[in-house]
C-alpha cells in the first residue's frame, strides 16, 4: 500500500492581494447533502488548487470559488475518484457563471485550476490554465500537465526559426491564457485518459504560475536537497526561494507538495 503525506505553503509576492486558493482533502470534512462525505476508495488524496485573475475581489472570490465548488462536488460525485474529475470541473465552472450573472461587475473574473485524485491506482488529474504540476522521481523533474498559455506557442516559433530565444523570454504575451475556468465554455482541458502509475520515493508539486520565478532545475535541486525532511520542508524550501529570488514583480505562488511512501503499518 501507498501512503501520501502533504504540505501547502503560500506567499503573496509582490502583489498587493492573494488570488491562489488551494485546499486538500481529507483535510477539514466536506459536507454533502447526504453527511460528512469520505473519498471513493480508490483514492487517498485529493488536491485542488486555483489561480485566480480579475483583480483583488474577483479573483480571490474566483479562485476560492472554484476550489470549493470542485472539491464539493468531487465529493458528491458516484464512481471512483478519475471518474469525478471532470464532472466537478463542469461544477465548478458553473459555479463561476452563477457568480458573474448575479453581480455583472464581476464579469471577466476566472482562474486556473488543477484538479487531482492519488491512490493506489496512480495519479489523475484534470487542468485548465498555466499552473504547473511537476513530478520529481529518480532524480529528475518533469511537468504532467499541458502548459495552457501562450508560452509553448511562442517557444514553437524559436524552434522553427521565426524568432530568437532571448525574444521569446521577453515577449509580454508568454503568460497570456489561452484557457481558463470564467463561466463561459472551456478552450482546452488537460485531462488524461488513464492514471499516472506512482512509486514509493515519488514527488508530485502542484503549483501557480508564480513557481516560474524559479528554473526547473532550481525545482529539481531543491526537491532532491529537502525530500529526507519531507513534504513541510520541500514547501518551505520553495516558497522562501521564491521570495528570495525578490523579483519586484512577483505574481502570488502557491505550492501542494505530495509525497509517496510505502506504507509499512
Amino acid at each position: 500500500m501507498l501512503k501520501f503525506t502533504h504540505a501547502s505553503r503560500a506567499t503573496q509576492g509582490g502583489r498587493p492581494y492573494q488570488e491562489d486558493a488551494s485546499v486538500v482533502w481529507p483535510g477539514s470534512p466536506v459536507v454533502t447533502l447526504s453527511g460528512v462525505a469520505a473519498p471513493p476508495e480508490d483514492t487517498a488524496l485529493v488536491a485542488v488548487l486555483a489561480d485566480g485573475m480579475g483583480g483583488h475581489a474577483g479573483g480571490a472570490l474566483a479562485s476560492s470559488t472554484i476550489c470549493n465548488a470542485f472539491l464539493a462536488h468531487f465529493a458528491a460525485a458516484p464512481g471512483e475518484g478519475r471518474s469525478r474529475l471532470k464532472p466537478a470541473l463542469v461544477a465548478a465552472n458553473d459555479a463561476i457563471g452563477d457568480k458573474v450573472s448575479a453581480n455583472p461587475q464581476l464579469s471577466g473574473m476566472g482562474a486556473t485550476l488543477v484538479g487531482v485524485a492519488l491512490g493506489e491506482t496512480g495519479l489523475s488529474w484534470i487542468s485548465v490554465g498555466d499552473s504547473p504540476m511537476y513530478l520529481y522521481r529518480d532524480g529528475e523533474l518533469v511537468q504532467l500537465n499541458e502548459d495552457h498559455s501562450l508560452a509553448p506557442v511562442i517557444d514553437r516559433l524559436v524552434e522553427q526559426g521565426k524568432m530568437s530565444a532571448d525574444e521569446a523570454r521577453a515577449d509580454p504575451r508568454r503568460h497570456y491564457l489561452r484557457s481558463a475556468i470564467t463561466g463561459e465554455d472551456i478552450e482546452l482541458v488537460d485531462a488524461p485518459d488513464r492514471p499516472l502509475r506512482l512509486a514509493a520515493g515519488d514527488i508530485v508539486v502542484i503549483a501557480s504560475d508564480g513557481i516560474h520565478t524559479l528554473e526547473p532545475d532550481s525545482i529539481r535541486d531543491l526537491v532532491a536537497s529537502y525530500a529526507p525532511n519531507g513534504p513541510d520542508a520541500i514547501a518551505d524550501a520553495l516558497i522562501t526561494s521564491v521570495v528570495e529570488a525578490d523579483h519586484p514583480h512577483q505574481d502570488n505562488t502557491t505550492v501542494i507538495v505530495v509525497m509517496v511512501a510505502e506504507d509499512v503499518a
